[in-house]
């Protein structure tokens, strides 16, 4: 139910201070009989708002579809007519009596509203009931009301579809963040593999390296243990990561991979998603040939429009290479899922470079 307790309390103080000028209240002497008229007024007007807020809940209750508004309207209108055209009589005999008058001399017909339009008197009365009066209290609750039903229905609708907005935006942010959890979870069987394989050339034919290899494959490993805790990192942990996985591809792949990183101090509080230069730098090596006759080099730089460039060699391999799908598709889609602005790819005949943005 609408909450109507200060319209209620403010409602009826300015009906009674409307009344108490129209009648002349404070022109006239306080005697016990002026004082008894003002009670009376004032109890008359309180038990007229609460009997046509009554009438106007129960039949908003019992009617409250939209088809049945107009059965609705004509109910609360006859209703509150004849309910307030009585009580106003009602309550003029108890006035007539309380100021000291008898049945015998009561006249309601002399009490009957009227209203002059261009000379026209217009006045209703069925039985000395004024039945003007209850009209114009019918047309004036049922306005008073209709606007506070519909304020309450639009701030209710309002509220409603705040909420399924709301509901709507944290079942996409839900959505978002599954797959996002996948794609995470995808990246790390991926590295495994590849620094695996590489582990099992090196112990064949050269143990010492391959110990050197086992610490820094763990130092990478924790970093990616701790990138799937978090949806951006610092480019100067990123760079930092990126070296430690430099070594372990140049321990397999010697002097046919070079990388060469030139990143200024001041960006090093950046951010980006975590793993963004491990999966470019893998897709190079993956999809390029990488030889000491045809070196394949790395650049990592920031533009003047603070975008990380990832730029190699474009020496494509002539064999077909097996993917798994993620490097690229996934940090596109890494940045999609974050809000940020998009990754670009360039692609020359001798170059291939990826750019992505930075958060400063």
């Amino acid at each position: 139910m609408i909450n109507d307790k200060w319209l209620r309390i403010t409602g009826i103080t300015l009906l009674v201070a409307l009344s108490v000028a129209i009648d002349d209240f404070y022109q006239q002497p306080l005697t016990g009989l002026v004082f008894i008229k003002f009670l009376i007024g004032v109890g008359a007007i309180t038990a007229t708002w609460h009997l046509n807020r009554a009438i106007l809940f129960r039949y908003r209750a019992a009617f409250p579809a939209k088809n049945q508004s107009g059965k609705r309207l004509l109910l609360t209108f006859l209703s509150s007519v004849i309910a307030t055209t009585l009580l106003t009589f009602v309550l003029r005999i108890v006035e007539h009596l309380a100021l000291g008058g008898s049945l015998q001399n009561y006249f309601p017909r002399h009490q009957v509203t009227s209203f002059t339009i261009n000379h026209v008197t217009l006045k209703l009365s069925i039985f000395g009931l004024d039945v003007m009066y209850g009209i114009q209290y019918a047309v004036f609750f049922m306005t008073v009301y209709g606007v506070l039903f519909y304020i309450g229905a639009s701030t209710s609708y309002r509220n409603r579809l705040k909420l399924v907005e709301q509901e709507k935006e944290e079942l996409r942010a839900a959505h978002l963040q599954s797959q996002l959890d996948a794609l995470k979870q995808h990246v790390n069987p991926h590295f495994l593999f590849n620094a695996l394989n590489s582990l099992s050339s090196l112990i064949s034919e050269d143990p010492k390296q391959a110990e050197k290899f086992v610490d820094k494959l763990s130092e990478v490993y924790r970093y990616l243990l701790r990138s799937n805790q978090q949806h951006l990192t610092t480019l100067e942990a990123e760079l930092q990561f990126l070296a430690a996985y430099y070594h372990l591809l140049q321990t397999r792949h010697g002097a046919a991979l070079q990388l060469e990183v030139t990143v200024e101090d001041s960006y090093y509080s950046y951010q980006l998603p975590p793993l963004s230069l491990q999966l470019l730098v893998e897709n190079a090596v993956k999809h390029n040939v990488a030889s000491a006759r045809r070196p394949l080099h790395i650049q990592v730089l920031v533009d003047s429009q603070n975008r990380l460039l990832v730029r190699n060699t474009l020496q494509r391999k002539t064999t077909r290479v097996l993917s798994n799908g993620v490097g690229l598709t996934n940090i596109v889609t890494k940045y999609q899922m974050l809000n940020l602005p998009q990754p670009i790819v360039d692609e020359t005949e001798t170059q291939f470079t990826v750019a992505l943005p930075l958060l400063g």
